[in-house]
């Protein structure tokens, strides 16, 4: 029998070894805030499965862009609190994996890929596949990609899926309705994007971006303008958007690869 001080404790608290001022200390607990904007960000992902399970894939779609304002605000809160943490970190890839790996992936099947049988949710699989590598590989290389990542990263080809199911889907183009060219062109965007996540194509991070300095008057007039435009029609600016920042990496790789 082990003794009572080399029992499990369920209610241990989570220890993470941290560097202040130089020296390695024991910090006990997690932050509470930048967690729970990751927890948010989890819950969107479920939501979105529930809702293309249901067939509302407009729903889902919509899910995916809280999913992914959540989990771009969980990141700059942590930073701007100073709260940075090994578990927040690990946590928000697991999350990641879910909101942007699985739920896109179901949609975009459930959507009209399910028509092509075995090859539609083995294009399907292969995009949670290289989501969940492309989030593996940011771990084990956290803190290296400041300016640019390598390879697109998940939760903008997680809202590009969701957002082309939430785009045809608002005009009433889903299952039947696609066609067999549709059904080709949406498999093989699937399988583009899970070859962007993958690949060492350089996208900008925005991570230069300081929230905290001040900026010209202009620029809040700038924000102003692209709310406007995204409240003309939603699905349409987003997956836009979406599209052109997927798209960068491959001009970025092209401009330099010319330089050199």
């Amino acid at each position: 029998m082990p003794k009572d001080s080399e029992k499990l404790d369920l209610y241990d608290e989570h220890e993470e070894i941290v560097s202040v001022r130089g020296k390695r200390v024991k910090r006990r607990g997690i932050f509470l805030l930048p967690n729970l904007l990751t927890t948010a960000s989890l819950f969107s992902g479920f939501y979105s499965i529930i809702s293309a399970i249901q067939g509302d894939f407009i729903a889902a779609g919509m899910a995916i862009f809280a999913a992914q304002f959540f989990d771009g605000l969980d990141g700059r809160v942590a930073r701007l609190t100073n709260s940075q943490s090994k578990f927040g970190a690990q946590y928000d890839s697991l999350c990641d994996v879910v909101s942007f790996g699985l739920a896109p992936a179901i949609s975009i099947f459930l959507w009209g890929l399910d028509s092509l049988g075995q090859v539609g949710w083995i294009f399907s699989f292969l995009y949670v596949a290289a989501a969940a590598l492309r989030l593996a590989r940011f771990n084990t290389n956290l803190g290296s990609e400041d300016t640019f990542f390598k390879g697109l990263p998940s939760p903008v080809a997680g809202a590009t899926l969701a957002y082309y199911v939430w785009a045809l889907s608002s005009v009433g183009i889903q299952g039947e309705n696609l066609g067999f060219l549709l059904t080709l062109v949406s498999a093989s965007l699937t399988g583009l994007l899970a070859i962007l996540m993958v690949i060492n194509i350089p996208y900008y991070s925005f991570k230069e971006i300081e929230l905290k300095r001040r900026v010209p008057f202009f620029a809040i007039l700038v924000v102003v303008f692209v709310f406007a435009l995204i409240a003309i029609d939603p699905p349409l600016v987003l997956v836009s958007c979406a599209m052109l920042y997927t798209l960068s990496g491959p001009a970025i790789w092209v401009i330099k690869s010319l330089r050199n």
